[in-house]
């Protein structure tokens, strides 16, 4: 069975992703069992304009999961109507 994903949706998180220089992944959660999501590959840096983002369209990952979970217990429509922003990590400052 193979499920059909909009245009809209793809532009969405592809959208997302370039749009928010902190961002590192976006994700549109279509139903429960199928997500878009958009992966920055590197972070974006003065000296290199380049921007390598890996698509991926099918069921979500684990992390995914728990937070589909969490949006059927609050009750939740699907189609998650926000896009979900996760952010490259902070380094923790020595000394």
């Amino acid at each position: 069975m193979t499920k059909t994903v909009s245009r809209s949706a793809l532009a969405q998180v592809i959208e997302a992703v370039y749009g928010d220089d902190g961002a590192r992944r976006a994700v549109k959660y279509l139903s429960p069992t199928l997500t878009v999501t958009a992966t920055r590959r590197h972070r974006s840096s003065k000296r290199d304009w380049r921007r390598e983002i890996l698509l991926t369209v099918g069921r979500p990952n684990y992390a995914a999961r728990q937070h589909i979970k969490a949006c059927q217990r609050a009750g939740e429509p699907f189609p998650v109507k926000r896009v979900h922003l996760t952010r490259w990590p902070v380094k923790a400052k020595k000394g």
